[in-house]
């Protein structure tokens, strides 16, 4: 585990749990430049800590696989530094800060034949998964991700923070280029955008907008999508997804005030997305299988909310926020 600040320590937490489960795996050990931190976590799940990746490497040549929860900033010389030692790798999200540093991955990769796969959480989550076979042709997204503030991942914008798992999970279900961006945003409470609202439009002629905030007053995760004779509400939080479908027969379905339209709630299994998330990269590794989220998925998220940053920008210069905000 390279890097164990507030989400890093979670990954430790999971590949401890997961060995636990009788997963052939085992955490070997933790890497911090901030020793005490690193020996605190390695304390709490039996395991090393290391304050370089060289420290790891040169002392434990059995390790096979790593994530990296480093600062995006980080990304690349940590994860390229595994992958020449020969380690299979999970990078947090964004996969990087630019995209020549994620093209550069994803040659790294494809040159030391190492399995890479990019941490968008949300791929994992049960409502997720359990929309995706209610998928026909989505023409109108409405997402809300917010969250209370807080002093984690303030060294990159709320797109890059926040936003980014709604753009994977809606580039996936859309499988169609983005044809037109429309983007404002402002920083609140810290330097860089704390809030943004998007409008993408894609060639299949699919429009999705998007909310982002960090300085809210409340925790609210919601995917809502429309397509012919259907509207599917997707809550991140409570795992769940609601299926509203007009005409048919269905009488298996939640009862409706109106006959005509059908309400179903597919089945999920509860389970925190962070394990499913390393359990699939796991038995990635282990049976040299491409990995559920790609290197070159993450790039594709990243590619999208760059050109937000861009067009949230261009819209500050028109409206002169910098002398708004000062």
């Amino acid at each position: 585990m390279i890097g164990v600040g507030t989400f890093g320590r979670n990954h430790a937490r999971v590949y401890h749990q997961l060995a636990q489960e009788g997963m052939a795996v085992r955490l070997v050990g933790v890497v911090d430049p901030d020793t005490a931190r690193a020996d605190t976590v390695a304390r709490e799940f039996s395991c090393r800590s290391f304050g370089s990746i060289e420290q790891l490497t040169m002392t434990h040549s059995e390790v096979q696989a790593a994530s990296v929860a480093v600062p995006t900033s980080h990304h690349l010389a940590a994860a390229r530094q595994l992958m020449e030692a020969g380690i299979d790798v999970l990078i947090e999200k964004p996969l990087a800060t630019s995209l020549a540093e994620a093209d550069e991955l994803i040659r790294a990769a494809q040159r030391l034949g190492r399995i890479g796969q990019v941490g968008h959480l949300e791929r994992f989550n049960p409502a997720v998964r359990a929309a995706l076979p209610v998928i026909t042709r989505p023409m109108f997204f409405e997402v809300h991700r917010l969250s209370v503030f807080t002093p984690r991942s303030l060294d990159v914008d709320v797109v890059l923070d926040l936003m980014i798992h709604d753009l994977d999970i809606v580039l996936s279900f859309v499988n169609s280029p983005v044809q037109e961006i429309r983007a404002v945003g402002l920083p609140i409470l810290s330097g860089k955008v704390d809030i943004a609202n998007v409008r993408l439009e894609f060639d299949s002629g699919c429009v999705a907008n998007f909310t982002a905030s960090r300085v809210s007053t409340e925790r609210v995760r919601k995917l809502r999508f429309f397509q012919p004779r259907q509207y599917v509400s997707l809550d991140y939080g409570r795992q769940d997804v609601l299926v509203f479908s007009v005409g048919g027969d269905d009488a298996s379905g939640i009862p409706s005030v109106n006959p005509q339209i059908q309400i179903a709630k597919p089945a999920t299994t509860g389970e925190e997305p962070l394990h499913a998330e390393l359990k699939s990269f796991l038995e990635s590794v282990q049976r040299r299988s491409p990995p559920t989220v790609s290197l070159e998925d993450g790039r594709r998220a990243l590619a999208v909310a760059l050109d937000i940053l861009a067009a949230i920008s261009e819209h500050g210069k028109r409206i002169d926020l910098e002398r708004l905000h000062a």
